[in-house]
């Protein structure tokens, strides 16, 4: 076995609010359940498909796909915050083969990756997310106009034809969603101090950081409570979601189309994208199995969270 996968959810919330215990256990042995599944596995690449929240990309240049060469955490939420273990070579001979392949990706000698891609990497690795050497798939899931969803199978087919016939055990990593809607603004309904934000709010003081993180918090409380204006999870979605991840027929994923997923499953379900890429370069290695599913709607977490990891046959 030369390739496996792990896609999960992820939270800042994880540390920052309290659902019921039998929650947090369940969550919990969810986790042990993949450092277990990655252990047994030991990569020695990952190949990591992340978003970002307005950390480390912003409006002034907002790409559908970026390779990272060098990367370091940006800190937000407590999370790494330093140098991350890049592969250079491998890094930049992907993207050329990407672009070879008509695929036109954006490259970045300096990417900058937030909890939403250095999470599952802290919780499969006990807080280090350079004990392996990984390679930052950026794809937008937070500003339009989005790619359409077959591109993004596209890109996630060609990373796995990359890595097909690898000499390396390679790790495919997807993190985000499931359907959730956090207060993040989008530019055409924000304030103009949010526009600017959203524009030019890169490396924000640590009191602006701090207060736009515990507004988040304060949301995620109230819609535990029932009294967030933000919209529901999805668990049917959720689910219908995870059978097309299951069934390995990627082209099935073809169908979502941006506005669904805003009205259905809120504005940052689109971190599913993660999950397309990563299941299509799998999926591009052989005929695959998820070996394991977990699935919860957290409101305290605010995500339909799901966690599943998969092998090639």
């Amino acid at each position: 076995m030369k390739q496996a996968l792990v896609c999960m959810s992820h939270s800042p919330l994880l540390e920052h609010t309290n659902p019921p215990e039998e929650v947090k256990a369940a969550v919990e042995a969810s986790f042990e359940h993949v450092r277990a599944f990655v252990k047994d596995f030991d990569p020695d690449l990952v190949v990591n498909f992340g978003p970002d929240h307005y950390n480390g990309f912003f409006q002034d240049l907002m790409p559908p796909f970026c390779i990272g060469f060098k990367a370091h955490g940006t800190g937000d939420y407590d999370s790494f915050d330093g140098e991350l273990n890049v592969p250079t070579e491998i890094a930049e001979d992907l993207a050329q083969f990407l672009v070879d392949s008509d695929l036109d990706v954006a490259i970045s000698r300096k990417m900058e990756v937030d909890h939403g891609a250095v999470q599952p990497m802290e919780i499969i690795y006990n807080g280090d997310p350079t004990v392996k050497p990984m390679i930052p798939v950026f794809i937008n899931a937070v500003a339009r106009p989005y790619t359409k969803m077959r591109r993004v199978r596209k890109l996630g087919t060609a990373i796995g034809e990359y890595f097909r016939n690898s000499d390396k055990k390679v790790l495919f990593i997807g993190s985000g969603g499931l359907s959730h809607d956090p207060p993040v603004p989008r530019f055409h309904e924000a304030t103009f101090d949010q526009k600017n934000f959203l524009v030019e709010g890169r490396h924000p003081t640590p009191e602006f950081r701090a207060a736009r993180q515990q507004n988040t918090i304060n949301t995620a409380i109230k819609f535990a409570a029932g009294e967030a204006d933000i919209m529901d999870l999805n668990p049917e979605w959720d689910l219908e979601f995870l059978e097309v991840c299951k069934s390995g027929k990627v082209e099935d994923f073809d169908a979502y189309t941006a506005e669904e997923m805003d009205r259905v499953a809120g504005h940052s379900s689109h971190e599913v994208r993660t999950w397309v890429a990563a299941y299509s370069a799998l999926r591009a290695c052989g005929e695959y199995e998820v070996t394991f599913d977990f699935y919860k709607p957290i409101k305290e977490y605010i995500a339909g969270f799901g966690v599943t990891t998969a092998v090639v046959k």
